[in-house]
């Protein structure tokens, strides 16, 4: 039987609290830190800021890393091809305060082995992953339209896969081409675990060096990658940090089914509950990088 695993918890929610709760973890990322994050579609008005994240990024001398979509003809966006996509990360400000990554932006990608996937045999990543010595995952955690929520484990999934990464997990591993996967999308069990299944292959990849801060603000039903999203429906509810990514996504999902007193929980919980978006979670934790009992210890 697996430990409940230590996440850490504050309803404060500034940049300064990101840094407390990381250093809470007891953990020191070592060597170059690739900062993993959501850099926000056009358009989108929910996306954490660089500001924001700027104390906790400098506090780890890290760099911020981001892929290409796999939006095809599926999403307005511009974030699907690198001149695109390197052009919006600018005019959002991460190059006025971080060195930024692309690092799908050049070929080929880099292959990384599923051990008992359940729907995948292997995943795509950036290449140029293998440039850095360990990974801090920075969350904003929301809703998502096709994954009913989105917080660690996609940004280990969907947001670590180049183009054609994204598009066979959203294919179920049928295809790699970001325009014909929406075609053969997979059953939304099967893309759910197909998620689970490469998110285990990033964690495996900086096995005891990647740590996971969760942010619980903004709370709209839709992901910031929507050019036209939701307005937050809930109140911001505060700052999560975990070194287990199963564990700081069950917490999140917890704390919102226990904010009886918000009127917009039930329209959260219906994005979540329409797309089964805990069978993540469930498929993540059933693969053994994780742990759904967690302690909350809050700070």
């Amino acid at each position: 039987m697996k430990m409940a695993s230590k996440v850490y918890f504050s309803r404060e929610l500034t940049p300064e609290k990101v840094v407390e709760l990381y250093n809470a973890l007891g953990i020191e990322l070592p060597g170059r830190v690739a900062v993993k994050l959501h850099s926000g579609e056009k358009g989108n008005q929910n996306y954490l800021t660089p500001e924001f994240w700027k104390p906790m990024i400098e506090a780890v001398n890290g760099t911020v890393v981001e892929c290409n979509t796999a939006y095809g003809k599926a999403f307005d966006g511009v974030r699907d091809y690198t001149d695109g996509h390197l052009k919006l990360i600018e005019e959002h400000g991460w190059n006025k305060y971080f060195t930024v990554d692309l690092m799908d932006a050049e070929g080929p990608d880099l292959i990384l082995p599923v051990e008992n996937g359940k729907v995948l045999s292997e995943n795509r990543v950036g290449k140029n992953i293998v440039n850095y010595d360990s990974m801090l995952v920075l969350a904003h955690f929301k809703g998502h339209p096709m994954g009913g929520y989105g917080g660690a484990l996609k940004q280990l999934s969907i947001g670590c896969g180049s183009r054609e990464g994204k598009a066979l997990i959203h294919s179920g591993g049928v295809s790699e081409d970001n325009v014909e996967c929406w075609d053969k999308h997979a059953e939304q069990d099967r893309f759910l675990e197909a998620m689970a299944d490469a998110a285990s292959t990033v964690v495996k990849h900086f096995s005891g060096r990647i740590a996971f801060i969760n942010v619980m603000k903004n709370l709209s039903v839709d992901c910031d990658c929507c050019s036209v999203a939701e307005d937050p429906c809930m109140k911001d509810i505060g700052i999560l940090a975990s070194l287990d990514p199963v564990a700081i996504d069950q917490a999140c999902i917890d704390l919102i089914y226990a904010a009886k007193d918000d009127p917009g929980r039930a329209h959260f919980i219906e994005r979540v509950e329409s797309r089964n978006g805990v069978h993540t979670i469930e498929a993540a934790a059933e693969l053994g990088y994780g742990s759904r009992e967690y302690e909350l210890i809050e700070m």
